[in-house]
């Protein structure tokens, strides 16, 4: 039997403001990437979908591009005023041909392969997952006093993604273009089409309020259980210049660092912490110095490559230590900066990043001030 074509509507044009913070929490961050990112991430993983399209506020297009950095997608379609129109611009975006579409939230990033491949399976026209309501009912008015207590058999609280024959969902949402609906669901009910409703997954929570957050951290730790830590270490000379580059910030000094690419001795050092961690080799192997494209390059590019590996096993790195060895320049001035360098490198937020820095009592090579040692430490968490 030929096997069915499916494609992906991502909804992710929300505001979230229940969630709180700065930005829609879809593009917040939870262990080192965006809920989206996580979402995508899972789905990519869970099927070869036809065709994945994320429906967006067009406001949030700089957010949205660094979340997907990486991911081949269609292009990103303009989210509407309401769910329905959502929805509706994304079903009219699908560009491949599809026998079924399936329609999520983009922040419910723990979707799994099984409810996937039951919603897949399913020989229904509309099949959305719901888990069973087993707490008491109660229903208030607006200043909270009990009305009624309602009777919860046979009632389900509703999950995504929710899967849909692609040609009759959109007729569903061509003929109703003037009525909101919160899920696509209740579009189907509307026009008198059956809706199979099969088990959904208490794990597939949708991140509203900000308590989820924590939950949603939580539940990603608890899936990443390899943790290991890997060190690094290095040094570089001093020689005639007016600045070092350490952590990826220039520092005005009497001499600057020699070395093949910007001699970024912390950078260095904190990239074969990395590199350890995944027993990946050193910095040596995938930047030899050998190399003439390396001639003067940004030390940057070698810490990023570092993540990505780590990226690519599926892991996080949970927390880095850096720690400058010399006498001059001197360190505490710039730590700060230093700490915000390594987040917007790393994408790892401050709070688990530390730069310090000591002297060898003028001591060895660094207490001549001949030049610099640096030593790091990555804390890394991969799947099992």
């Amino acid at each position: 039997m030929q096997e069915k074509s499916v494609s992906m509507i991502v909804v992710a044009a929300g505001k979230g403001a229940r969630a709180g913070g700065r930005i829609p929490k879809q593009y917040q961050t939870i262990a080192g990437k965006t809920i989206l990112r996580h979402t995508l991430d899972a789905l990519i993983r869970s099927y070869p979908f036809t065709e994945i399209v994320c429906v967006i506020n067009p406001e949030d297009n700089h957010l949205y591009e660094k979340s997907v950095e990486g991911l081949s997608l269609s292009p990103a379609v303009k989210g509407g005023n309401t769910r329905q129109e959502s929805s509706f611009n994304g079903l009219k975006a699908l560009t491949a041909k599809c026998d079924l579409v399936m329609i999520h939230d983009a922040a419910r990033p723990f979707v799994s392969d099984n409810l996937i491949k039951e919603l897949i399976d399913s020989k229904a026209s509309a099949t959305i997952p719901g888990i069973s309501v087993t707490d008491t009912v109660k229903r208030a008015d607006p200043q909270m006093n009990i009305i009624e207590t309602v009777n919860r058999e046979g009632l389900y609280s509703v999950q995504t993604p929710q899967a849909f024959d692609y040609h009759m969902l959109l007729k569903a949402h061509q003929s109703l273009t003037t009525a909101s609906f919160t899920d696509d669901s209740m579009i189907m009910e509307t026009i008198g089409e059956g809706v199979t409703i099969i088990e959904g997954d208490e794990a597939n929570f949708k991140v509203t309020h900000p308590e989820d957050f924590k939950k949603a951290e939580m539940t990603i730790m608890n899936r990443l259980a390899d943790i290991r830590t890997g060190h690094g270490y290095d040094v570089h000379r001093f020689e005639e210049g007016s600045s070092v580059i350490l952590c990826g910030v220039e520092i005005p000094h009497t001499h600057r660092l020699k070395g093949h690419s910007d001699a970024d001795v912390a950078l260095h050092a904190l990239t074969d912490a990395i590199f350890s961690s995944i027993a990946a080799g050193d910095i040596g192997c995938h930047f030899p110095p050998t190399d003439p494209q390396w001639q003067g390059a940004a030390s940057s590019i070698f810490l990023e490559k570092a993540c990505e590996m780590v990226k690519d096993k599926g892991g996080i790195i949970s927390n880095i230590v850096v720690t400058l060895i010399c006498e001059r320049p001197k360190i505490s001035l710039h730590q700060e900066a230093m700490r915000m360098k390594l987040s917007e490198i790393t994408g790892l937020c401050k709070e688990r990043i530390s730069v310090q820095a000591t002297t060898t009592e003028k001591l060895g090579f660094t207490g001549r001030n001949e030049g610099i040692a640096a030593e790091a430490l990555a804390t890394v968490r991969l799947p099992l």
